[in-house]
Order: C-alpha cells, then sequence, then structure tokens
C-alpha cells in the first residue's frame, strides 16, 4: 500500500492485497518453505519435520503432548510427523510404562548424529534474507509479539 502520512486511507485501501499483513506474512512463509526444502534436501528432512528435530535436539526425550505444545501442533498433525522420522531411523516412540495413553519419542543415535550437519541451515537461512543479525532478533522478537497480540484476540474454543 503506497501511503503517505497526510493522506487518510480509504476503504478501498484497507481492501488491497499487497496493504493486508497477513497475505505479506503468508508470501514470506511460502518463500520460506521453497529455501528450506532446497537447504533441508541434503539432510533427508521437510521442514515441518525439521522442525520435531530442533524441539528433541533442545529438550531430548519428550511426550507427544509436550513436543506438540511447543511447535504448536496437534497430535494428528504430529503423529505421521513423528512415524516418518522413525522410518527414518531418526527417532524412537515409546508408551510410557506409567501411563500407557502417553507416547514419548527421543533421538536415536543418527537423530543425534544428524545435530551436526543440522547446524549450517540457520546460518544459510539468515544469509539467504541479507539481513543483518540485528534484523533478524527484531524480526524475530516482532513476530513473537504479533503472535502472542493474535492469540489473546481469539476466543477460547467453547
Amino acid at each position: 500500500m503506497t501511503e503517505t502520512p497526510t493522506e487518510p486511507l480509504t476503504h478501498q485501501d484497507f481492501l488491497r492485497l499487497d496493504g493486508q499483513i497477513c497475505f505479506a506474512l503468508n508470501a514470506a512463509n511460502r518463500a520460506f518453505g521453497g529455501l528450506y526444502r532446497v537447504v533441508l534436501k541434503d539432510l533427508g528432512l521437510t521442514y515441518p519435520q525439521y522442525l520435531v528435530m530442533l524441539v528433541l535436539w533442545e529438550h531430548g526425550e519428550l511426550p507427544v503432548k509436550q513436543i506438540g505444545q511447543h511447535l504448536r501442533l496437534d497430535s494428528g498433525t504430529l503423529s505421521p510427523l513423528l512415524k516418518r522420522l522413525e522410518a527414518a531411523g531418526l527417532v524412537v516412540r515409546e508408551r510410557s510404562t506409567e501411563d500407557e495413553r502417553s507416547v514419548r519419542a527421543r533421538l536415536t543415535p543418527e537423530g543425534v548424529a544428524l545435530r551436526d550437519r543440522a547446524v549450517e541451515v540457520p546460518r544459510r537461512i539468515a544469509a539467504a534474507t541479507g539481513f543483518e543479525l540485528a534484523e533478524i532478533r527484531d524480526l524475530h522478537a516482532r513476530l513473537g509479539r504479533l503472535t502472542a497480540a493474535l492469540d489473546a484476540a481469539v476466543p477460547p474454543e467453547a
């Protein structure tokens, strides 16, 4: 949206595609998706699988429910990801001995070893943005605030 501080916004301005923050975020997300596809190809991971691995590299063995909380994913989305990671030999899922309803996930030695190769992923992504580290941190903080504000704006499900 082309706007100067002295021009009031019209109703038409609010409905322009290029003025929608949701569209700008969606376009950036799609661009990130394409870049991650290329960068993660050598690791044999999809972007969602990479996110699961990040959680397990950071936190170690966890109940699947907690992995879902970290990633903001429900079990219906997370379970197939974990199954594919298990089939690839990177993750093991086991029922809890204390509570059979709970499934825990942990990295295999291969999954642990993959972390050393994955360390280049964030560097390559950051370099592709053309942003300075301070700009990336600022953007990350702003997106965190945006997410919190949007979460607060959505009424709890009945």
